[in-house]
C-alpha cells in the first residue's frame, strides 16, 4: 500500500504526515489492519526498539472534584461508585509507589483530582516526590494535578518531579462539548508552563466520546505542535454515572488504527497506551505493543486493570522487553535539547457478551491500592 510506505518514510525521517494521510489510516479496513500494524511497528522499532516502559499510577486524591468534564467518574455530580478520599499522606503515597516499582514499573505517576493544586498542595505533593526519590534509586516521577498557576511548576521540578502530565483530550473545536468548567486553552496553557520549568512534558487523548476522525486527527496534530515527550491514548472507559456512559462505540481494530495514526505523527515520541486498554483492545492488547512503547502497570485512577503479573506476561509473550531504569526511554535527539527546549480480567468466551454489545462487563471499580487497606495491583 503506497500510503504505507509513504508514511514509514516520513517516520523514520521525523517527517509529519499530511492531514489527509492520518485521516487515511483511521479510514483503512480491517482487512488492511494487519499491514497498518505492521508498517507503524516499523517507525516504533526504528527509534523505541522492542522495549516498554512500565508506569505505574498512585491516585493521590480520589473523586470530589469540581470540574464537570463528561468522560470523568470523579468529576462534578458523578454517581460512579468509585473510591473517593482526600489526600494520602506522603508516606502512603510512596508506599504504594513502591509497590508499582517493584512490579517493573520506571515511572510513577502521582495524580489528584481538582481543578488545579493551591501551594499548600504542591508543598504536599513535593513531600511524597522527595519520599519516593529518597527510597527509589533512578525511579521517574510524574505529576498530574491539573491546571498549574505561575510559579508551581518550577516549584514541583525542585522537588523532583521529572516531567507533568496534562492532556488535551480532544479537539479544540469540541472541547467545550466535554467539559465547560474549564478551556482547551487552560490545558495548553499548563502544558506550556510544564515545557518552560524543564520538566518533561507528558500529554494525550481520550478516543472514543463520540469524536469523529477529524477530531482525533486534530488533537493529535495540536500535540505534535506542542511536542510533548509523551503522549498517552486514553480509550474512554463509559462509567456508569456519568454523562458518556452509553459512549461504546471502539472496537479493538479501531483502537489499534488510532495507535497507529499517533505513532505515525509523533514517530519518536514516547506513545503510551493508557485507560481503557483492557475494555477495549481485549484479546487484541499484544499487537499494540508494535505500535505503542509505553504502558501503565496494573490498575487505573478509579477502574482497575489487567493483573499486573498478566501485563509482565503480555510483553514478554509478545517478544518485548521492559525497559529498564539504566536506559533512556526517548531517542538521543530528544534529550539532548534538539527538539523542544522542554526536557487478569476478562470473561470466558461462553460468558461473553456480542461482539457489538457494550462491555459494560469490563468496567470494574478500584477497590484496592492507594486508599484502601487492600494491597495493590502491581
Amino acid at each position: 500500500m503506497d500510503l504505507l510506505n509513504t508514511l514509514v518514510d516520513k517516520g523514520l525521517r521525523r517527517e509529519s504526515p499530511t492531514r489527509e494521510e492520518a485521516l487515511a489510516v483511521l479510514a483503512t479496513s480491517d482487512d488492511d489492519l494487519l499491514d497498518v500494524v505492521a508498517a507503524a511497528g516499523k517507525v516504533r522499532r526504528h527509534w523505541f526498539g522492542r522495549r516498554v516502559k512500565l508506569n505505574y499510577l498512585v491516585n493521590l486524591k480520589s473523586g470530589l472534584c469540581p470540574e464537570d468534564c463528561s468522560y470523568c467518574s470523579q468529576r462534578l455530580g458523578s454517581k460512579a461508585g468509585i473510591l473517593k478520599y482526600s489526600w494520602l499522606k506522603p508516606d502512603d503515597a510512596s508506599k504504594a509507589a513502591a509497590a508499582g516499582l517493584a512490579g517493573g514499573a520506571k515511572r510513577v505517576c502521582l495524580v489528584a483530582s481538582g481543578r488545579g493544586p493551591t501551594d499548600r498542595d504542591v508543598d504536599r505533593v513535593s513531600e511524597t516526590i522527595k519520599a519516593i526519590k529518597e527510597q527509589n534509586e533512578g525511579v521517574e516521577v510524574c505529576a498530574c494535578l491539573g491546571l498549574l498557576s505561575d510559579g508551581q511548576a518550577e516549584r514541583l521540578r525542585e522537588a523532583g518531579a521529572d516531567a507533568y502530565n496534562h492532556n488535551l483530550n480532544t479537539s479544540e473545536a469540541t472541547y467545550g462539548d466535554i467539559t465547560t468548567t474549564h478551556t482547551y486553552a487552560d490545558r495548553v496553557d499548563t502544558v506550556n508552563k510544564a515545557h518552560a520549568a524543564g520538566l518533561s512534558a507528558c500529554s494525550g487523548l481520550i478516543a472514543g466520546m463520540g469524536e469523529s476522525d477529524e477530531d482525533l486527527v486534530d488533537v493529535v496534530f495540536s500535540l505534535r505542535e506542542l511536542d510533548p515527550d509523551s503522549v498517552p491514548v486514553n480509550f474512554l472507559i463509559p462509567f456508569e454515572g456519568t454523562p458518556l456512559a452509553k459512549e461504546w462505540h471502539l472496537t479493538p481494530q479501531r483502537c489499534l488504527r488510532i495507535l497507529a495514526m499517533v505513532r505515525f505523527v509523533c514517530p519518536d515520541v514516547e506513545v503510551r497506551i493508557a485507560g481503557g486498554r483492557e475494555v477495549h483492545l481485549r484479546a487484541m492488547q499484544p499487537l499494540a505493543l508494535h505500535l505503542a512503547n509505553s504502558i501503565f502497570l496494573g490498575d487505573y485512577l478509579t477502574s482497575e486493570g489487567q493483573a499486573g503479573r498478566a501485563d509482565l506476561e503480555m510483553i514478554a509473550d509478545a517478544g518485548f522487553e521492559v525497559e529498564g531504569t539504566d536506559q533512556v526511554t526517548l531517542p538521543e535527539h530528544r534529550t539532548s535539547g534538539g527538539c523542544h527546549d522542554g526536557g487478569g480480567c476478562g470473561t470466558s468466551a461462553d460468558s461473553a457478551p456480542p461482539a457489538n454489545e457494550p462491555r459494560t462487563d469490563l468496567v470494574a471499580v478500584r477497590r484496592r491500592g492507594a486508599g484502601t487497606d487492600v494491597a495493590p495491583n502491581a
